[in-house]
């Protein structure tokens, strides 16, 4: 997976809720005012999601306002569906994995040369104790890495 790009936005709370097993970058369709506006870091993906459905990739919940408010597109929906951009092949990749049981979730937003890319990952959702269990294991590791320096 080539990246050389600058984070956008990070969705820190999916790598907790979900064991991810698999990562994925996809293009995303966005209008001239939604890329300008995304560059600037003005792109949330907490709560977002991926549905797949007759050979489309769709993000269903990711928030990117408008470039300028005051100057928006009359109508216009920050919390739009919007087309991944996926070849057939990682489409039908992906129809499988969620046949599987498995979810698929928008990680990381990042620029590639001048194009905007979600980091996709495919993985299972994390019972409340695998998460508790989680949670200590960081903990302990930091206090490790505190007592090191």
């Amino acid at each position: 997976m080539e990246r050389h790009g600058t984070d956008l936005a990070v969705n820190k709370r999916a790598t907790f809720e979900y064991a991810i097993e698999e990562r994925l970058q996809a293009g995303i369709e966005l209008t001239g005012h939604e890329t300008k506006s995304a560059k600037m870091g003005r792109i949330d993906l907490s709560g977002a999601r991926i549905a797949v459905d007759k050979g489309s990739a769709f993000a269903i919940g990711i928030a990117i306002p408008s470039f300028q408010p005051n100057n928006a597109p009359l109508g216009y929906d920050p919390h739009r569906t919007r087309r991944l951009l996926l070849t057939r092949a990682e489409i039908k990749t992906l129809m499988g994995k969620t046949q599987n049981g498995l979810t698929i979730v928008p990680l990381k937003a990042y620029t590639v040369r001048a194009h905007v890319k979600i980091e996709l990952g495919i993985g299972t959702w994390r019972k409340k104790e695998d998460r508790r269990e989680l949670l200590k294991k960081r903990e302990t590791e930091r206090e490790i890495r505190k007592f090191r320096k």
